[in-house]
């Protein structure tokens, strides 16, 4: 019988929801303001977390690193149907308010057994670049990061290497194809066999004796293009 909070900074919309959840699930805490809600996520025991997007005084996304390992989270929004899709992509679940019950059934039965992995929603389309992508990064918890921020993404054995703007660079576990399916292709293109980049992000073309490589900003390291990739980097980059 699972426990479960509702994050949520509308009293009627946590009494809506707590109506309509089957007995066998028992909400063990509520929250409306972030601050109460991050001190919950800390201290509570639950196997499950209703998580508004929008709360008083942060964003729900921030929180996600403070929901305990191995619980399940099904956020609830009142986005609408493009702006939630990166959540549908990326995320267990989602419930558009007002929540429908059959739509919270659905939800639910996806959870499974507690024991269970949780399924992973069919990517129905590629992100946007104001869409936001969860990265789970194992121990280390959960983090939501804008995929405008992504500077590139690198192969590392069975992991990627996702390379931010703010120097920050995380490893999770998704193959190169699942990033180049995902990542919205006007903005990402494959330079090389073991790299994505951020087109927008590329600063200059240089050439070094019969080969290419590319400077990002707030990357270090020069990014090599391959022989392969060459002609369509540059005709992307317009040189």
């Amino acid at each position: 019988m699972p426990d479960a909070l509702l994050i949520d900074d509308e009293p009627l919309a946590r009494r809506d929801l707590r109506s309509l959840l089957p007995a066998e699930i028992t909400v063990v805490g509520e929250a409306a303001r972030f601050a109460e809600a991050r001190a919950l996520l800390c201290s509570a025991s639950y196997d499950l977390v209703f998580l508004d997007v929008q709360l008083l005084g942060g964003s729900g996304l921030d929180l996600v690193p403070n929901v305990r390992p191995g619980a399940r989270i099904i956020f609830v929004t009142a986005f609408d149907q493009h702006a939630v899709r990166a959540f549908e992509v990326n995320a267990l679940d989602y419930l558009l308010k007002p929540v429908a019950p059959e739509r919270l059934a659905l939800a639910l039965a996806r959870l499974g057994p507690a024991t269970a992995p949780a399924p992973a929603p069919a990517v129905a389309a590629p992100l946007k670049n104001d869409d936001r992508v969860l990265l789970r990064l194992g121990p280390e918890g959960d983090r939501f990061v804008r995929v405008q921020d992504i500077r590139r993404v690198s192969s590392c054995e069975n992991y990627s290497e996702v390379q931010l703007g703010d120097a920050a660079q995380l490893f999770v576990r998704r193959t190169m194809k699942a990033w180049e399916e995902s990542l919205p292709p006007a903005q990402f293109l494959r330079v090389h066999r073991h790299v994505i980049v951020n087109l927008a992000h590329v600063e200059r073309l240089e050439r070094t004796g019969e080969s290419f490589q590319l400077h990002l900003a707030g990357v270090a390291e020069p990014v090599p293009v391959s022989q392969r990739h060459e002609a369509e980097v540059r005709e992307r980059l317009g040189r």
